[in-house]
């Protein structure tokens, strides 16, 4: 299973998106409190869209509570990896895999990071910014670990106007 991690999450429009890939995609998302606003914020809502209710989440108080309740491979994005994220092995579909991402503000906390710094990884950028967005970040992991396991159980064809829409 493929599941994105959320450290303290401060930005509503962020995680309504994220909520909207996790949806898209069958991936668990994991919140770790404190957040930076309330799930039913209308902000959220607006972006999730109407896919909220299709996405599988649950809410920690801590990273400690939540590293106690879950196994598995677990990878962090940080700007402060030396390694590409393409750079792993990530298909392995028998495996849980975790994708943890910071706040928007600072990140993933350093006393974290070093405690698993094998397994810290960059998305590759020049140096006109310090990241993309975390709603964007998230969108680049989740797809490169979907490409190497052949995106499994998603669809290659759009199911709503059928697949012969552009022949039509």
């Amino acid at each position: 299973m493929i599941n994105v991690v959320l450290f303290e999450p401060e930005i509503p429009q962020n995680t309504g998106n994220i909520m909207r890939t996790c949806a898209g995609t069958g991936v668990m998302l994991h919140l770790i409190e404190p957040l930076g606003f309330k799930l039913d914020d209308a902000h959220i809502k607006r972006s999730g869209v109407n896919y909220i209710e299709h996405c599988n989440y649950k809410v920690y108080s801590s990273f400690d509570e939540f590293m106690s309740m879950n196994d598995g491979e677990f990878y962090f994005f940080t700007r402060y990896g030396h390694k590409p994220h393409t750079s792993f092995d990530f298909s392995d579909v028998n495996s849980n895999i975790y994708l943890v991402f910071g706040k928007e503000s600072t990140g993933i906390p350093k006393e974290i990071l070093k405690n698993h710094l094998d397994r810290c990884m960059r998305i590759p950028m020049n140096d006109n910014i310090r990241a993309l967005n975390l709603s964007n970040s998230v969108a680049v992991g989740v797809f490169e670990v979907l490409r190497q396991q052949n995106y499994r159980d998603l669809l290659f064809d759009e199911p709503f106007k059928g697949k012969d829409y552009l022949e039509r």
